[in-house]
């Protein structure tokens, strides 16, 4: 793993059982699902690295796998030079993760919410206190501290659902499908905040379908579709010729009479 490599995902592969009712859903006999499939690529230190695909491409699964809320069936992901095979618990510590399937109990309040997962991350409360003033008052928090999460609008959810992903200040965030559902207002304070914590020297990983955000704020992309790595590079370089979105289409289109 070389200094300037904050992720080296190496050869992975993973493979789901499907139900009855899956496979009814997908059409298909097949009773194994290949969701990744000896699928490698790095991310940079200080950089914003993008995960694009279609839904069901493999991205989620990747982050779930670097994130170590699951097994890989064979490869191994290095995490800050770190095995998410070998050491789950240690890389929990050094990442954030945000994800749609983070559900915020409806009777919970954020200032609970912010302490109690600062006490898993073992944050001092003083350190606390002062990250919780500081993000609260950075996304309007603050005034619906005390409020109950079933009383907050889709948009709170996801800023508080932001904060508590960091609150042990992680040097590498995970973001899957950051502005999903989102209105432009609160996608646009999501999208800048990003920005700012690749500006504080924080490492990043973007899971995303949507081209606009990839090339607001991507240094490098990887186009990731039925679970294997297409295209790996700068977005500079990709973009040189033709834009995102028609590398993207072009791609596919080839994959799709591929197997046709």
């Amino acid at each position: 793993m070389k200094n300037d490599e904050i992720l080296v995902v190496q050869n992975l592969r993973k493979t789901f059982t499907l139900s009855k009712k899956q496979q009814k859903l997908e059409r298909t006999d097949i009773k194994r699902k290949v969701a990744v499939d000896d699928l490698s690529f790095t991310a940079n230190r200080g950089e914003i690295f993008g995960l694009l695909g279609p839904n069901g491409a493999g991205k989620t699964t990747t982050l779930r796998l670097i994130s170590t809320l699951i097994h890989p069936d064979s490869g191994d992901i290095l995490v800050d030079g770190t095995s998410v095979v070998k050491e789950p618990e240690i890389v929990r510590g050094k990442i954030g993760f945000l994800t749609s399937e983070l559900k915020l109990e409806d009777f919970f309040t954020p200032n609970y919410l912010f302490d109690f997962f600062s006490e898993l991350h073992g944050v001092e409360p003083a350190v606390r206190d002062e990250r919780k003033a500081r993000l609260f008052a950075r996304f309007g928090i603050d005034k619906f501290a005390e409020v109950k999460v079933a009383n907050l609008s889709t948009g709170m959810k996801q800023k508080i659902s932001l904060v508590i992903s960091i609150v042990h200040d992680p040097e590498f965030i995970i973001f899957d499908e950051p502005t999903n559902g989102l209105d432009v207002l609160t996608a646009k304070v999501v999208t800048d905040f990003l920005l700012e914590l690749k500006a504080e020297g924080k490492s990043i990983l973007v899971s995303t379908h949507i081209f606009s955000l990839i090339e607001k704020i991507c240094d490098r992309v990887g186009i990731i579709v039925d679970g294997h790595m297409i295209l790996c590079d700068t977005l500079k370089n990709l973009t040189r010729e033709q834009s995102l979105e028609d590398i993207f289409f072009t791609i596919y289109a080839e994959r799709a009479g591929e197997h046709a």
